[in-house]
């Protein structure tokens, strides 16, 4: 098993739990249309919070859950600082997300 596991998986809750602090939490899944998109992140049909939540958050589940290779590298934070740029209310969303990438990528302490 990769030993970055329980900290991924430890880091995957903690940003569901920003995105529900935020109040960027959905009861209601996108439409099919939508989640489909070929677009990176889906900037084409959803918001970057939207994709965090019905994309990357059950993507990530789903590799630990079946043991499966986790990528080796993220460049998730980048994104993030693009979209909401120096919004305050972001800025834990940002930190959260930028510490995934370095435990993707091996450089966590």
């Amino acid at each position: 098993m990769d030993a970055r596991f329980p900290a991924v998986a430890q880091q995957i809750l903690l940003i569901e739990r920003e995105l529900r602090v935020q109040g960027w939490w959905e009861e209601q899944a996108p439409s099919a249309e939508a989640l489909a998109s070929v677009e990176p992140f889906c900037v084409d049909s959803l918001a970057f919070e939207q994709w965090l939540q019905w994309i990357f958050l059950p993507r990530m589940k789903d590799l630990l859950e079946a043991g499966a290779a986790l990528p080796r590298v993220s460049g998730i934070q980048p994104m993030a600082e693009q979209v909401y740029g120096q919004q305050a209310r972001a800025q834990g969303l940002i930190v959260l997300l930028g510490e995934f990438d370095a435990l993707i990528g091996g450089s966590a302490s």
